[in-house]
């Protein structure tokens, strides 16, 4: 088959690579309906995070089962399946505890690259969730969404605790931040402010739920929210970035015993000890453990209660995957969906 490597800083070539195959009893190999750019593959993409070696890119993917080992005991060839980007047993403590992307046996998909037709999803039972039935063709970017930036954007609600008739911050306009603010939507907040310089994007996540937009940045940024909060903060802010730009106007946006949902994965973040101190804010964050939220995040999609798949605003052929790097790095395309 023909799947998607990355080389070096923005050099991703579409080439041939063996095809996946069986190689534990407890792996599945599925045919992609779909799958996608994700704005954390951008980092190494621009040159962060490169491995010395060619590495195959993508993590998000859903689709058909075609081939399970012997010991996958809860899935079979046909049905149609979504999994996170961790594989993960979904047995051991921490699964149970809900934290499924830190399983004491997680894998990271992206060692098996989803930017391609065939993926290997190793610990299928544990990792995958079908749907009652192969769904129509109009819902594959809704299920897609699911298998990272929705079910991350959950996370950062649930990790900032969002709470019906309180006030929300989203730093960060990207698919996480935008699924965000969707997530908080449902989770009944009140007042729903992004952080957003993107017109395209702030229009989306006004679609989303959000009530106010903000275009300052930095300390500016944290004193509009100020103003807008009565001086105190926000109750619950989403940092959806990574960077150390936006994790400390996250934290200074948050009002005393507020909470902070941080996603962005983090590069060059050092946190300031004696203001972190004296901030008095709770924060929680890291991978986000979609395998927890999947059937719910599934169940709400099936039920045309949200449409998550807005998010993708470009659509190419697999093979022009490049093509989809490239706009997403020059911000042309908010969320690149690939089809094989």
């Amino acid at each position: 088959m023909k799947a998607t490597m990355l080389y070096g800083p923005r050099d991703v070539r579409f080439e041939d690579r063996p095809d996946p195959i069986i190689l534990e009893p407890t792996d599945a190999i599925i045919r992609m309906s779909a799958t996608c750019v994700c704005g954390s593959d951008l980092w190494p993409y621009r040159g962060d995070d490169v491995s010395d070696q060619p590495m195959p890119m993508g993590h998000e993917y859903c689709g058909i089962v075609e081939e399970v080992g012997r010991d996958v005991r809860h899935l079979k060839p046909g049905q149609f399946v979504v999994g996170s980007f961790f594989a993960s047993d979904n047995t051991c403590p921490i699964c149970n505890d809900g934290y499924q992307s830190r399983c004491v046996d997680a894998r990271p998909i992206g060692a098996e690259g989803a930017q391609a037709p065939f993926l290997r999803v190793p610990l299928a039972d544990g990792t995958l969730v079908a749907t009652p039935e192969v769904p129509s063709d109009d819902l594959l970017p809704s299920l897609l969404a699911t298998s990272d930036v929705l079910g991350t954007g959950w996370f950062a609600a649930d990790a900032a605790g969002v709470q019906p008739g309180k006030t929300v911050v989203v730093v960060g306009d990207g698919a996480v931040g935008l699924l965000a603010v969707l997530s908080a939507k449902q989770m009944g907040a009140e007042r729903i402010i992004i952080m957003s310089r993107h017109e395209a994007r702030q229009q989306l996540a006004l679609k989303f739920g959000a009530t106010d937009i903000v275009t300052e940045r930095g300390d500016e940024g944290v004193a509009r929210i100020k103003e807008m909060t009565g001086g105190l903060g926000a109750h619950s802010v989403i940092e959806a970035v990574g960077t150390q730009e936006s994790m400390m106007q996250a934290i200074r946006a948050t009002r005393p015993g507020g909470h902070v949902g941080y996603v962005g994965v983090s590069h060059g973040v050092e946190l300031p000890g004696l203001e972190l101190f004296f901030s008095g804010v709770h924060l929680h964050g890291g991978p986000a453990p979609v395998r927890r939220y999947l059937p719910h995040l599934i169940d709400l999609v099936l039920k045309g209660q949200i449409n998550p798949g807005l998010v993708f605003d470009q659509t190419l052929p697999l093979d022009q995957v490049a093509e989809g790097y490239r706009a997403m790095d020059e911000r042309r395309a908010i969320k690149t969906l690939l089809r094989p």
